[in-house]
């Protein structure tokens, strides 16, 4: 339980100073299972645009929902998602999560295709 604990006192700091910024921001939560991807507005009450793994599109086009090539499809998802929002420049709010596995794969692919953060 003490893990859970720091990993939302990080993820409040890295909230607070987004929120600093007014942006939008790229918001990231992963499971044992899945990953999850949403864009938020600046004001924190709206999401513009939500990707997973559990969505039907990308269920066919993944084996394994809790690997790194779901968490790039999850990205490329958001991004063309974000696009159609009209939505270019986010702050990525990992979560508390660290920067590298699924996170980052998620984070790079949602680069590439031409969001940017």
């Amino acid at each position: 339980m003490e893990k859970k604990i720091r990993r939302l006192r990080r993820a409040r700091k890295t909230r607070a100073k987004i929120a600093e910024l007014g942006v939008m921001r790229l918001t990231v939560h992963r499971s044992n299972a899945h990953i999850y991807a949403q864009i938020i507005d600046a004001t924190g009450g709206r999401v513009l645009a939500a990707a997973s793994t559990l969505e039907k599109a990308l269920r066919t086009q993944i084996k394994n929902a809790a690997s790194v090539q779901a968490a790039q499809l999850v990205g490329q998802h958001i991004a063309e998602k974000a696009r159609q929002a009209g939505v270019q420049q986010v702050a990525f709010d990992r979560s508390g999560y660290a920067f590298h596995g699924r996170v980052k794969a998620l984070a790079d692919a949602a680069r590439a295709a031409g969001l940017q953060f």
